[in-house]
């Protein structure tokens, strides 16, 4: 677990919010198809040689900004497409962290306010899914829906066995214990922000599966990626989350 320090308690914190019941999904990817997404000042972060991207739904629960909760907007689902990238300062600190290729939640509000404060490519869409109402040990089958052109599309998969906390080296670890976002900005500069939370237990999964609108969502670029089935896929239990505000880089 990361140990917080005097500094990071000075900083002003965006948003606060737990995040449940993440359904991930991960593929390896060529490269290439990143490397024009990349963040100026980032590269990307490899496993094991392979760059990867992850379909990731969850829930958003007791969701504050600046510390306020926003009446009809404490408890959302959010479906992201996302990458892993680093930065390596200076001083041989190493920052690991994600970008997002696109990021579908319920709620114009929300969507529109994270455009505006990072410049994150959200979109408002409507949203469904089939997760437990409260933290169980035993969540079985979860699935989370969106709808676009008409038609709902689907991320899901369903626990197999009980959640442990990953090794340290393992794929789960790379993949969940990413704890910066990058983001492009307009001017073609980019903000940075930290997300901290502990680490996160997971299940293994059976019949993952993802349907969606691939082309249209996320680019001609990532079709023929995500048309074969995940190279992964795991549950995450999630935990209290806190983001603070960003910063130009």
């Amino acid at each position: 677990m990361r140990v917080v320090t005097p500094t990071e308690v000075k900083r002003r914190v965006f948003l606060s919010a737990q995040w449940r019941y993440l359904v991930m999904l991960n593929y390896i990817v060529d490269p290439d198809v990143l490397r024009p997404l990349l963040p100026r000042g980032t590269i990307l972060d490899l496993w094991n040689g392979h760059a990867l991207i992850s379909v990731v739904g969850f829930r958003f629960l007791d969701t504050r900004m600046l510390g306020v909760r926003i009446p009809y907007h404490r408890n959302f689902d959010e479906v992201n497409l996302r990458f892993y990238v680093r930065r390596e300062l200076d001083n041989g600190e190493v920052r690991r962290a994600v970008t997002f290729v696109r990021e579908l939640v319920p709620r114009a509000t929300i969507a529109l306010t994270a455009r505006y404060t990072y410049n994150e490519p959200y979109l408002s869409v409507p949203m469904r899914s089939s997760v437990p109402t409260g933290i169980t040990e035993t969540p079985g089958r979860l699935v989370y829906e969106w709808k676009t052109e008409g038609q709902w599309q689907r991320v899901a998969a369903t626990a197999v066995g009980e959640p442990s906390v990953p090794a340290v080296d393992s794929k789960e670890a790379f993949i969940t214990e990413h704890y910066w976002g990058y983001t492009r900005q307009r001017d073609g500069g980019s903000v940075e922000y930290e997300v901290t939370h502990p680490p996160w237990r997971v299940w293994q999964t059976h019949s993952p599966e993802l349907t969606a609108h691939v082309r249209t969502l996320y680019g001609a670029a990532f079709e023929s990626t995500l048309a074969n089935p995940p190279a992964s896929a795991f549950i995450a239990e999630g935990s209290p989350v806190t983001v603070y505000a960003p910063r130009r880089i």
